[in-house]
């Protein structure tokens, strides 16, 4: 999964791909360099990130997913918004990416409605304060405890088990310690019956391992990356395209 941030405030590359033009040029390089499909977004959902309205968001978004299912390619949007939620899927997306699980009133019907995939996320707080102290007895049976429930959640409201997918949320509440516990645990969530989508891609707790600024961890990522393909994750959400095909080639002829 290749990551087109159509914001000015994204972690790594706000603002580089902020007009629909050039967020388009990117995904299309995204989607030579090996992408399966690409999740689109227009809201950064880094830690003290800024909110923006559902009509901004649709504002950055919508002409680049039109443009994208237009040629037939998979398009995810990340958004927490069912408003954003529905007119996504008129654009043409195939799935809906939710930091928030689909939590907010409306969610679960827009999802369900839309006859889309979702992807259901763990976040402790909310992206302004997440990173502020996070707490938890044991970080992988509370992460994945919440993530059973949302998915029992999302069946009750007409979802089919085959249409989710789940995400421990790596970055989003948790230290650098709590990340690295789901990640040597990641294949706890690989039993629950649906795939585990891991976005470990340019993040900080990349940096704190390596001392790495973010334009200098593709090294970083990529090891990550592979780590959690080889624990179970079945969806990779990355910046660097060709550089985890690349690994992940070396790893899969391995393994054949």
């Amino acid at each position: 999964m290749g990551v087109v941030n159509v914001t000015p405030d994204s972690f790594f590359d706000g603002g580089l791909y902020a007009s629909t033009e050039s967020a388009i040029c990117h995904a299309v390089r995204l989607l030579e360099e090996g992408a399966d499909m690409l999740d689109i977004g227009g809201e950064s959902t880094r830690p003290g990130g800024t909110p923006v309205n559902a009509a901004e968001e649709l504002r950055r978004i919508v002409p680049v997913v039109q443009a994208l299912a237009s040629r037939d390619i998979p398009v995810s949007v990340d958004t927490s918004k069912p408003e954003v939620m529905c007119a996504a899927i008129e654009a043409g997306a195939v799935m809906i990416n939710d930091v928030n699980a689909l939590q907010a009133p409306g969610a679960l019907e827009a999802v369900a409605a839309g006859n889309v995939a979702a992807c259901l996320m763990h976040m402790q707080g909310e992206p302004r304060c997440m990173q502020i102290n996070p707490q938890y007895s044991d970080v992988v049976a509370e992460v994945k405890d919440f993530l059973q429930r949302r998915l029992n959640a999302a069946q009750a409201a007409g979802i089919s088990l085959g249409r989710l997918v789940i995400d421990p949320g790596f970055g989003f509440g948790k230290t650098l310690e709590h990340n690295l516990e789901l990640l040597r645990h990641l294949d706890r969530f690989a039993d629950m019956g649906v795939p585990v989508l891991a976005g470990l891609s340019r993040k900080s707790m990349l940096g704190k391992l390596t001392g790495n600024e973010v334009d200098d961890r593709i090294h970083a990522s990529v090891a990550a990356a592979l780590l959690a393909a080889v624990r179970g994750a079945r969806i990779l959400r990355v910046h660097d395209v060709r550089a985890t095909r690349d690994a992940l080639a070396v790893y899969n002829a391995l393994e054949q």
